[in-house]
């Protein structure tokens, strides 16, 4: 969709530029923009369809809002379902703003929660092992300021705009030979500190060898910026898209698959996923469950690692599993009983499926054991 000027002249310009005004205050430039984009495509929907609406008190869902969801869903080139979703956001909270700035709580039921087009299923979009091992690579090889950054991104997991804001000093030694990464307040305005180990510090040190051949003067970040931080953003991804262009690799790839394949790279290492949650610098679990990948490999593994030691429907017994010791009285033969279900387990276990008589044979035995158990319970002294 081709980007609109603000229509001042629509009566309405004034209120919505003081609503996004109020709105924006602390956000950043990019989400600014975003919301008066919104408020240019509605401004002009009701310019263009309804010009009688002058006024916030003129609004009605009908046909106003659903006549702009329409509008949307219909331009040509399609506008993809996240686009449409963050306009349909920007735009309820706008109206929102104006409700509560000029005292119209009916402004607020314009929208309804389904308004919002669902965005599809995310999954997990880490790279191929052999696509992770040409990539790394090639950066290796290529050692240049992009390149280790973007390595930097691969063995880290932190996100492209955190990675060209760290500072200059971005290295925390905790312990003899612990080192981690000071990650900056990012897309979810926290910061936390990443643990690293010695290849990753090599890649911080190198940078910081660049950042002090750089023509760029010092300003206390680790990448220099030859103009702007936009600039320095796209000039990582455009190296990332020759690196895949120079390696033969289809699939399109973007810095942030880095970041799914860490994910992916320290569950399957056993990294917890409480730990891997603060590793992403994520608020939620639905964000994390987003990022790592599990196969049905990955499960097999899980499965096998766990029946490696399996937990017994009968505890072991706690004494040794032989008669040879025991005394004759009552401690001794519940102790025994105990040692026989135990062992009547451990060959029901070594059964085929096939096995189905004998295993319900056991399974009547153990039972009867278990009664007869605790029959003798009973005779202990109170």
């Amino acid at each position: 969709m081709k980007r609109l000027r603000l229509p001042l002249a629509h009566p309405l310009a004034e209120v919505f530029f003081a609503a996004i005004q109020s709105v924006t205050t602390s956000m950043s430039d990019s989400s600014k923009g975003r919301y008066r984009t919104t408020a240019e495509y509605f401004l002009r929907y009701l310019a263009d369809h309804h010009p009688g609406a002058r006024t916030v008190d003129e609004l009605r869902r009908d046909p106003h809002i659903l006549g702009w969801l329409t509008w949307l869903s219909s331009q040509h080139p399609p506008l993809v379902k996240s686009t449409r979703s963050l306009h349909v956001i920007s735009l309820r909270r706008l109206i929102e703003e104006l409700a509560w700035l000029h005292e119209r709580p009916a402004l607020v039921r314009l929208f309804h929660p389904d308004d919002v087009p669902q965005p599809p299923a995310r999954l997990p979009r880490p790279l191929t092992p052999e696509q992770d091992r040409l990539i790394q690579q090639e950066l290796l090889r290529r050692n240049d300021v992009a390149s280790n950054a973007l390595l930097l991104i691969r063995h880290t997991g932190i996100r492209i705009g955190e990675c060209v804001d760290l500072s200059f000093d971005c290295l925390r030694l905790f312990a003899p030979g612990q080192w981690a990464l000071h990650v900056p307040l990012g897309k979810l305005n926290t910061e936390r500190v990443v643990p690293i180990d010695d290849s990753v510090c090599q890649l911080v040190h190198r940078l910081r060898f660049f950042r002090f051949l750089s023509p760029v003067p010092p300003d206390g970040l680790l990448l220099a910026r030859r103009r702007n931080r936009s600039t320095l953003l796209r000039d990582l991804r455009t190296e990332l898209i020759q690196l895949r262009t120079a390696l033969g690799i289809a699939r399109p790839i973007v810095p942030h698959m880095f970041r799914h394949t860490f994910a992916t790279e320290m569950l399957r290492s056993g990294v917890s996923f409480p730990a891997l949650m603060n590793l992403l610098g994520h608020s939620t679990p639905k964000m994390t469950l987003l990022y790592a990948e599990f196969t049905q490999t990955d499960l097999q593994r899980e499965f096998r690692a766990a029946r490696s030691q399996p937990r017994h429907l009968v505890p072991p017994p706690r004494a040794a599993t032989s008669t040879i010791g025991l005394k004759p009285d009552l401690t001794s033969t519940l102790q025994a009983l105990q040692v026989a279900q135990h062992v009547m387990e451990m060959f029901r276990r070594t059964l085929s499926n096939t096995s189905g008589g004998a295993s319900q044979v056991l399974d009547r035995l153990a039972n009867r054991l278990t009664k007869i158990a605790a029959e003798l319970r009973k005779l202990a002294p109170k």
